[in-house]
């Protein structure tokens, strides 16, 4: 192995661990007294300003008109505050390691809100085969026919984020293309956007009750707010204009891997034989959907793939940039 490519098998590692332990550093949060919604505001909040000082440092320029701004809410709302707020719901009842496997059905559904907007025209067999084969992985995780099965309203919380995520992409995909403005600054101008919507939300949904957190809960969602929201996206952006797509598509697949791992050595969390392979069912669906005819951009077309960001805990409106120029190559 060349040093180059150690280099970039490290970085990947990296952004892998970063990425994937954010599902552990929720529940952490969760555990030591921060609510979902509280949780929600400091992740938009330290993320925003890690991507707000990188973006201003590399002298990039955040969007100035109204309409831009106008479908950043949307944006906002759809891929960070609505999904970060439902994976801090879903895992006061599920564990950490089955919410980082349930995020991994994003490509999935958003091959299906393809299809039914008719953007995806005449989808392939095996990637019809995909979608079905992963659907299937998630319904062995859920396992509503067994009485110790996952079905429930936490599941369904963070069934719904991944949801969330691919109507973002669908919605992002339509309105933030070509708009003209370097996508590390719009990035950082949705989660200022996904910042205050959710400092909105704080008094309706008591968020502005007294904090009862101890230390271990405000280490671990600033590490998730910096490092976890924040550096793993410029470290993504970084690994794409480096490597190309391709090379960072890998991280994808790992992501679950990590929260499952993370899940079992740190919090002691058990992960039957069931849920083991409806995740790998899952993501060999993921894996069949995103088949050949989808493009990607190689070295320096600093573009986010959206088969990397789609099953990270940290989308951005490059991932829907990229899902619209494959598109059109398709």
């Amino acid at each position: 192995m060349t040093s180059g490519s150690r280099g970039t098998a490290v970085r990947m590692g990296v952004l892998a661990l970063l990425w994937g332990s954010g599902f552990l550093w929720i529940k952490l949060a969760l555990n030591h007294g921060l609510s979902p919604l509280q949780i929600t505001v400091a992740r938009c909040v330290l993320g925003a300003a890690v991507l707000l000082a990188i973006a201003l440092a590399s002298g990039a320029r955040l969007p100035r008109d109204r309409r831009t701004w106008g479908h950043l809410v949307v944006a906002a709302f759809l891929c960070n505050a609505l999904p970060f707020f439902l994976f801090g719901l879903g895992e006061q009842t599920v564990d950490s390691s089955v919410a980082g496997v349930l995020n991994a059905t994003t490509p999935l559904w958003s091959l299906l809100i393809g299809i039914g907007l008719g953007t995806e025209r005449g989808p392939r067999p095996i990637r019809l085969g995909g979608l079905v084969l992963g659907f299937a992985g998630t319904l062995l995780i859920f396992a509503p026919w067994q009485r110790s099965g996952l079905f429930g309203w936490g599941a369904l919380a963070l069934l719904g984020a991944a949801v969330s995520y691919a109507a973002a992409f669908a919605y992002m995909g339509r309105t933030l293309t070509g708009r003209g403005t370097e996508p590390l600054a719009l990035s950082a101008a949705q989660l200022v956007t996904a910042s205050g919507l959710s400092i909105l939300a704080l008094p309706a949904a008591g968020g502005l009750a007294p904090v009862r957190a101890d230390a271990t809960a405000l280490v671990a969602v600033v590490v998730l707010g910096i490092f976890g929201t924040g550096f793993t996206f410029f470290l993504n952006y970084r690994l794409i204009a480096d490597e190309g797509a391709t090379s960072a598509a890998t991280v994808g697949y790992l992501l679950p891997v990590v929260s499952v791992a993370l899940g079992a050595v740190v919090l002691g969390e058990a992960i039957g034989p069931r849920v083991v392979i409806g995740m790998l069912t899952v993501l060999a669906g993921v894996a069949m959907t995103r088949g050949r005819g989808r493009a990607t951009q190689e070295p320096g077309a600093g573009s986010v793939s959206v088969s990397v960001t789609s099953v990270s805990a940290t989308p951005s409106v490059t991932a829907a940039v990229s899902e619209a120029v494959s598109d059109c190559r398709r």
